[in-house]
């Protein structure tokens, strides 16, 4: 029950700071949901969306432009997946920020695999904006996440940084 509050008031919380009712429903966690995942991924405009948020588990889809990144990244305590619907990425991964000894190209309908504790970078090399979704295990972002925009998402981490879940 308290979660269930919690995760209400995260919305609320996150409508009001988001401009409104609409944004409260780009997060569909915590109750069944289905959704064309491709279609729901290429239709996204924002950075990053979260579209559903569970206890364990959260989907999110991204929209990156030509020539930007999502950002040298390692989460020590969560395993990420993420897969193309649109566009060309280069992947890098490795052991640390100054080892990225895995490279790899992937198109539409490649799969990207990262433990948790891998540094990793998914940069678009394309000419057209990349299109991915991901699955965090556990938890990555709050409930409700909207980022417009890349800098919105750097602006949100660094204003309530949690070490567990995410080393820049």
């Amino acid at each position: 029950m308290r979660t269930a509050i919690k995760q209400t008031l995260t919305v609320l919380l996150a409508a009001a700071t988001l401009g409104g009712a609409a944004s409260a429903r780009t997060d569909n966690g915590g109750y069944p949901y289905m959704t064309n995942i491709s279609n729901k991924t290429v239709s996204n405009q924002n950075y990053r969306t979260a579209i559903w948020t569970g206890h364990h588990m959260q989907v999110t889809v991204m929209s990156i432009k030509p020539g930007h990144d999502v950002g040298l990244e390692m989460h020590p305590n969560t395993d990420q997946f993420f897969r193309i619907e649109a566009g060309h990425a280069l992947v890098k991964m490795g052991p640390s920020k100054h080892n990225l000894n895995f490279t790899g190209h992937g198109d539409k309908e490649w799969a990207i695999f990262i433990p948790a504790g891998t540094w990793h970078n998914i940069i678009n090399n394309g000419k057209t904006t990349l299109k991915v979704y991901s699955i965090y295990a556990p938890v990555m972002h709050p409930y409700g996440t909207v980022d417009p925009t890349k800098a919105a998402a750097d602006a949100r981490e660094a204003a309530h940084p949690d070490p567990t879940k995410s080393v820049h």
